[in-house]
């Protein structure tokens, strides 16, 4: 199978069109058509269906779309290790939600760089369907997230408790109140939340991601919640405040990798987590808890 007829695949299931796939991959609509023909071939099954206003993907097609991802996302991460220049010793690819880019993994990319610089880091942001999918088929080597799910030949550790405080526009908001965004943290942060404030009805607006929901308070005003260690820099500056009278919640954070693995390369970039995380005092980081205290209480439904 040709990896450019993959690519040509995805650029016109993403254009809905041959002539706008040929434009985007820079040849004629003759060989896109042709690429697409090869492919069928290939898999044994038609891949779109044509009519004057396009393309569309077939049953058939709507089930490659995602191996097709992967392989294009394979055929890259391979193009990486491959040509790495000799000074480095390998590579690793590690993604996250972009919260816990926010200061944390910043500060575990530049421990890396200072005693593993001949490990090359490739960075990504994504959300937890698609860090879980791309552990699984091995394009990322360490994922970092919020609700993990369990599977075969997957380790998923517990790393710390974000702690999440209620943040607002003006010192004296009281809540609930029409400027409240909603931030989707996930199945235990919405069981806690239910707890909190049982008669909350659905806000008026939403956000699927806390820099999203920082965003739009501070734009227009308003409350959410956000992790503390985020907060913190807007708090000093007094761009936003605590709202009073309102408890912090917990959201524990954890490392996903597999464990058909066995790499120096990995265990090191595990060890400076690991150490990163074991020196949080003052980083707004909620305190370690055992394993156990883990696969208890509010955290029983991600893994039951």
């Amino acid at each position: 199978m040709d990896i450019e007829q993959v690519k040509t695949f995805l650029a016109v299931a993403a254009n809905g069109s041959f002539l706008e796939a040929a434009s985007r991959v820079h040849v004629t609509q003759s060989t896109v058509s042709a690429r697409i023909r090869n492919l069928e071939q290939a898999l044994g099954a038609r891949l779109f269906s044509r009519n004057r206003s396009g393309a569309r993907l077939t049953p058939a097609g709507e089930r490659f779309l995602r191996h097709a991802k992967t392989l294009v996302l394979t055929f890259e991460q391979a193009r990486h290790d491959v040509g790495l220049p000799s000074r480095y010793r390998g590579s690793l690819t590690i993604g996250a939600r972009i919260a816990l880019w926010d200061d944390l993994l910043p500060r575990w990319a530049g421990r890396m760089r200072k005693v593993a610089p001949d490990i090359s880091l490739n960075t990504e942001i994504g959300f937890e369907d698609d860090l879980m999918r791309r552990v699984i088929a091995g394009t990322i080597d360490l994922a970092l997230m919020y609700s993990p799910q369990q599977g075969a030949g997957l380790e998923v550790e517990y790393l710390f408790d974000e702690t999440l405080v209620l943040v607002g526009s003006e010192p004296d908001r009281e809540l609930p109140d029409e400027g409240y965004v909603y931030v989707d943290w996930g199945p235990t942060f919405y069981t806690q939340h239910r707890k909190v404030f049982p008669g909350l009805e659905r806000p008026a607006q939403t956000a699927n991601i806390g820099w999203l929901g920082l965003q739009l308070i501070l734009a227009n005003g308003g409350s959410c919640f956000v992790p503390e260690r985020v907060a913190a820099s807007y708090l000093r500056g007094g761009c936003l405040f605590r709202v009073r009278g309102v408890q912090t919640l917990r959201l524990p954070a954890y490392v996903v990798y597999s464990t058909e693995i066995d790499s120096a390369v990995l265990d090191k970039a595990l060890g400076e987590l690991r150490a990163l995380i074991g020196e949080g005092a003052g980083t707004g980081l909620g305190p370690r808890r055992s394993r156990e205290d883990v696969g208890s209480g509010g955290d029983a439904e991600r893994f039951g």
